[in-house]
């Protein structure tokens, strides 16, 4: 699925989706902020960092589709529609090579807990036969231990699955299923490359309630070619009538290198402008939040009680594992991708067996960590705690932030809290950011607003890493 847009921070950042492409990106004014803080002493951690706490979530990347959808930049393995998916030895190789590689992942304590989400991505991981995503899940338990509520997800793809394959997934653990619907409209499925049509989403849909699956989520992409907002807004209806837990929304990026970086320009027609985009968005937000669904990321929305478990740990900024082709990891402070193309990753899991490290070591200093909190966080309905960070990062740094935020406060883009959820007017504003600032419990949380902070994310995420980099 779409990936996060902030590669300077964080690369192959597994199904980590990216805010809307409506403004410049923050990559350019990222390289050119310091890497290090060199001015501000106040940088200096004095808690634990939550990239420190073990790790108990697992991301493992299942690459096999039937073809390339005409979006996807993703390393992936074309199995093609006549494959005897049971017994292809493409998938069986790389399942023996994924169990080689978490067995030999060094882990950091005898202490660690048990994993507590693991989320299949891909890929279309439910091409993938039950027995082998058995095998992965025995491998995961026996190395790190795998929780008895442990919420397990897998992506999967309309004809992809019957409800015999979904049984089976089930009685294996998986309690969670994202389905890779896309759209609502025949003409634009087959525009985007996709391999299945409305048919056999409703097929899927009747499977996923006929086995009793209450926690699923539908993914959609907004901006796609001769999309108009009476097909977007059609899709999103039919979405709601559906009743999945938990929505996904996604604005189309054109990769370079993909069948659509190929034919189309951003911003260019038939491709929406940047304010259609942001139509798309305030849509989405407001016919699903009228529907029950709580906006409490930038792209996800979902029912009571049933956000993503293993997405909010990236979010949180928390430790996670990541195996298989092309997967990124987060442990001890350290980013590391994984080789996206087959025979590398293989060389990649004989090298780790050897005890030879030779992935991409992202280890990142204060500075870093400081702008991956806030980056993460604004992604997020509920924000960055000010506190939290201020006792990690510095009530100078804190300061700044409020003072350049002001502005967007009185837009009405940025909102700030305080420690009982309560929003913080402009004249009480001014006074708590005033030259004499000291913490307090009246500056609590910060926040973008929904929809059109969230719009602005790219834009006002640079302008804290400015501060940081100043």
């Amino acid at each position: 699925m779409p990936k996060l847009p902030f590669g300077s921070v964080l690369t192959s950042f597994p199904t980590i989706t990216r805010p809307p492409g409506l403004f410049k990106s923050i990559k350019n004014t990222f390289e050119q902020t310091p890497q290090t803080v060199r001015q501000n002493a106040t940088l200096t951690a004095t808690i634990t960092p939550p990239h420190k706490l073990p790790p108990a979530s697992a991301y493992v990347h299942l690459p096999f589709c039937r073809k390339r959808c005409h979006y996807c930049d993703f390393p992936i393995i074309a199995l093609g529609s006549s494959s005897a998916v049971d017994d292809d030895p493409r998938i069986v190789n790389y399942i023996q090579t994924l169990c080689r590689e978490i067995k030999a992942t060094p882990v950091e304590s005898s202490a660690n807990p048990p994993l507590e989400t693991v989320f299949f991505g891909g890929g279309t991981p439910s091409l993938v036969p039950p027995k082998l995503v058995s095998l992965v899940l025995e491998t995961l338990g026996s190395k790190f231990g795998l929780s008895s509520e442990a919420e397990i997800s897998m992506e999967m793809d309309p004809g992809t699955f019957d409800r015999d394959q979904l049984r089976e997934f089930l009685e294996l653990g998986v309690n969670r299923v994202s389905l890779g619907v896309q759209a609502f409209q025949d003409d634009l499925l087959k525009a985007c490359g996709r391999a299945h049509g409305v048919k056999e989403v409703y097929e899927a849909i009747d499977n996923l309630k006929a086995c009793g699956v209450d926690n699923w989520s539908m993914d959609l992409i907004s901006s796609l070619p001769h999309q108009t907002p009476e097909m977007w807004e059609e899709s999103l209806r039919l979405t709601i009538q559906s009743e999945p837990t938990h929505v996904s929304v996604y604005d189309l990026q054109v990769e370079q290198g993909t069948k659509f970086g190929i034919l189309y320009t951003p911003g260019e027609f038939p491709l929406p402008s940047e304010d259609l985009s942001a139509e798309f968005y305030r849509m989405a937000s407001r016919m699903l939040g009228n529907a029950g669904y709580d906006h409490y990321e930038i792209s996800s929305y979902c029912k009571s009680g049933y956000l993503c478990k293993h997405n909010y740990t990236y979010w949180k900024c928390e430790p996670f594992y990541g195996f298989g082709l092309g997967a990124a990891s987060y442990v001890n402070g350290i980013r590391m991708s994984r080789p996206r193309k087959l025979k590398d990753f293989m060389h990649y899991v004989q090298s780790l067996e050897n005890g030879v490290f030779n992935g991409e070591d992202g280890r990142f200093e204060t500075s870093d960590l400081a702008m991956d909190a806030i980056m993460l966080a604004l992604r997020t309905s509920r924000g960055l705690n000010l506190k939290t960070f201020g006792k990690a990062f510095g009530f100078t740094l804190v300061h700044s932030l409020c003072k350049v935020y002001q502005p967007y406060m009185e837009s009405g883009h940025v909102v700030f809290l305080d420690d009982k959820g309560r929003s913080i007017e402009a004249d009480e504003f001014s006074r708590l950011v005033s030259d004499d600032y000291k913490e307090s419990d009246a500056l609590a949380f910060l926040r973008l607003s929904d929809p059109d902070g969230f719009l602005l994310s790219n834009e006002l995420i640079s302008h804290a890493f400015s501060v940081i980099g100043s």
